[in-house]
């Protein structure tokens, strides 16, 4: 189980976020915090695995709680949740080690898929001793550390991937583009896209059924 604190100066934001988080497999939530002192205080006393941080608090900025946090040398990741788009507050997010960076407002399958990525980064790096530099670059393409990663093509709407990556995670074996679109409710046309997309990223494994006749038959596995 992953222990999130939840950090919102708006209570009812962070109600709702905490609903957010309560209804993903394997998240639970220990607290909520309002300031940047209660959510450093948090940190000290929880020790949870995850922040989910909001940047506009009201006694300090959200990246100050991080710093205290590292200066404390508190073992736990930060997940930027903000109204901030200027591109210097994202770069100082990712300069401050922030696992992803989420504007707001959002929806629930925007948190969830962003939660479900670090999830299976942490479980990749679950193991003290890495097999091989292989073994590293699919971790990081797996969690977008690798620049480029989870950025989709022009003509992909996050919505849709995220359909489409959670129908291949809940299968037991491999799925042909025209199996995936019937699951999701796609072209098959578009379905290929999105697989292709996810293989290009390393999230996803092709595998060739070879026919009697005619083209190898591509088929797409989620890579866990």
């Amino acid at each position: 189980m992953i222990d999130v604190l939840v950090v919102d100066d708006d209570f009812m934001v962070a109600r709702i976020h905490r609903g957010f988080v309560e209804r993903i497999d394997g998240f639970r939530v220990v607290s909520t915090a309002g300031t940047g002192e209660q959510a450093v205080a948090a940190v000290d006393e929880l020790r949870p695995n995850l922040v989910l941080l909001d940047l506009y608090l009201p006694d300090m900025f959200g990246l100050d709680v991080v710093a205290r946090i590292r200066a404390a040398r508190h073992d736990c990741d930060v997940l930027v949740i903000s109204a901030a788009r200027e591109a210097e507050a994202v770069r100082a997010a990712i300069r401050y080690g922030a696992v992803n960076y989420l504007l707001k407002p959002f929806g629930f399958e925007e948190l969830r898929s962003r939660l479900e990525q670090y999830a299976v980064r942490r479980t990749a790096l679950g193991t003290a001793v890495v097999a091989d530099q292989a073994d590293i670059d699919r971790v990081l393409s797996r969690s977008g550390a690798v620049a480029g990663a989870h950025t989709l093509p022009r003509g992909l709407s996050p919505e849709t991937a995220a359909l489409v990556e959670r129908t291949l995670r809940q299968q037991t074996g491999p799925l042909t583009a025209s199996e995936c679109a019937d699951l999701v409710g796609i072209s098959r046309v578009s379905a290929r896209r999105y697989l292709e997309h996810f293989s290009s990223s390393g999230r996803a494994e092709v595998t060739l059924k070879y026919g009697a006749a005619g083209r190898p038959e591509r088929r797409y596995t989620w890579l866990v």
